[in-house]
Parts: structure tokens; C-alpha cells; sequence
């Protein structure tokens, strides 16, 4: 199973996406995850990665495109796989169609005007990227692991209106890229967590 999963910044992707890989026993392969990750090792690509991605802006697509390639060779993606975060623009979706062939591109639909708010509210944990409301909390501990849960630095009002934007422009042309293509699936994302993941698990099951 060769996933891939969209929606704008906000739209539940992440949590989605990590319940979609425990249930079907696929590799989750967050760029997002990734990009941090180098960012807390202090690399020089981790560097460049925080500049662009605090002012709510993409990492260029040939550092981007390396990494998931790089990913896509390890051993628990034999299994399958799940994009999240990649590709966002149609430079990338064109690249990845000479890596692999995907089978199914879940799209997460939610209004603009809930997505700020969502942003703004999330929290998230330091040591296993769990993500959380924070009006849902009873502390600020992890509820996973319980590492310390913080507010990205992306995760401002400002910034989420400039990543919406850039979604707008550069990710959302990917809808009709992979609709084309005969593969994607429009998944309402106002619902609760549990709805949106029942909404997700009857187009997976059928693949």
C-alpha cells in the first residue's frame, strides 16, 4: 500500500497519517518530521530548513526530493508507505512519478476559517511529535510518552496565514494533479478525529 495523503496546513494530516500506518503496518514518512529532526541535530541543512520554514516558507524541492528518495530505499517501507508533507508542488508530484507509483491520495478537506484556530491551539511533543489541542490538555506533559509538549514556531497566526497562502498557490494544484490520475479520495476533516478516521479506513480498506 503506497500512500499519500493531503490538505492544508491544519487539516489533521499528521494525526491521520499516524493512524493510518498502525493500522495497516506501513512506514510513516513525514518531511515535516524529517526537516525537524535535522534542525534539533543543528546540521547545515537543518539550518537552512528553520529560516525558511519560520517565515512560512517551502524548502526547495531538490533537498526535498533527495531526502524522501533516500527514505523511500530503507527497510520498513517493503511493507508500504504513507506520504505526509510530500510532495507540495507539482515539480515534486512529477519527480516522485519517477520514484514509485502511488495507489490511493487521501485528500483532507477543511474550510480556511477553522484552520487558524486549529493551528494556534496544537501542541506538540518534543520527544515523539505526538499532536495536541491544547483546550483538550489536563497538563503539559505528553500523553503518549510524557516528554514536553510545546507551540511550534510555525504554529503562529501569522506564519499559518503565510503557509495557507503558499497552499493555496503551490499544494492545492496537486488535488487535480492526482484527480487525473484516478486516485484521490475527498475526505471531509471537520468531524471529530474518530469520524474523519472512519471516513479514511473505508477507502483504504477497499485497496
Amino acid at each position: 500500500m503506497q500512500l499519500m495523503f493531503l490538505g492544508p496546513p491544519g487539516a489533521g494530516k499528521g494525526t491521520q497519517a499516524q493512524n493510518a500506518c498502525v493500522k495497516y503496518d506501513i512506514a510513516h514518512i513525514s518531511t515535516g518530521d524529517m526537516l525537524r529532526a535535522e534542525i534539533k541535530k543543528g546540521t547545515e541543512l537543518g539550518s537552512k530548513a528553520k529560516k525558511l520554514i519560520e517565515a512560512g516558507k517551502l524548502v526547495p524541492d531538490d533537498i526535498i526530493i533527495g531526502m524522501v528518495e533516500s527514505r523511500l530505499k530503507q527497510d520498513d517501507c517493503r511493507n508500504g508507505f504513507l506520504l505526509d508533507g510530500f510532495p507540495r508542488t507539482l515539480e515534486q508530484a512529477k519527480a516522485l512519478d519517477g520514484i514509485v507509483s502511488l495507489d490511493k491520495c487521501i485528500n483532507i478537506v477543511v474550510p480556511n476559517k477553522h484552520l487558524v484556530a486549529r493551528i494556534c491551539d496544537r501542541r506538540v511533543c518534543t520527544e515523539c511529535n505526538g499532536t495536541f489541542a491544547l483546550k483538550l490538555l489536563e497538563s503539559d506533559q505528553c500523553e503518549l510518552c510524557g516528554g514536553s509538549l510545546i507551540q511550534r514556531a510555525d504554529d503562529t497566526e501569522e506564519t499559518v496565514l503565510s503557509r495557507i497562502s503558499v497552499y493555496e498557490t503551490q499544494t492545492k494544484p496537486l488535488v487535480d494533479y492526482y484527480r487525473k490520475k484516478g486516485i484521490v479520495a475527498d475526505i471531509d476533516g471537520t468531524g471529530s478525529i474518530e469520524s474523519v478516521t472512519k471516513d479514511i479506513d473505508r477507502v483504504l480498506d477497499k485497496i
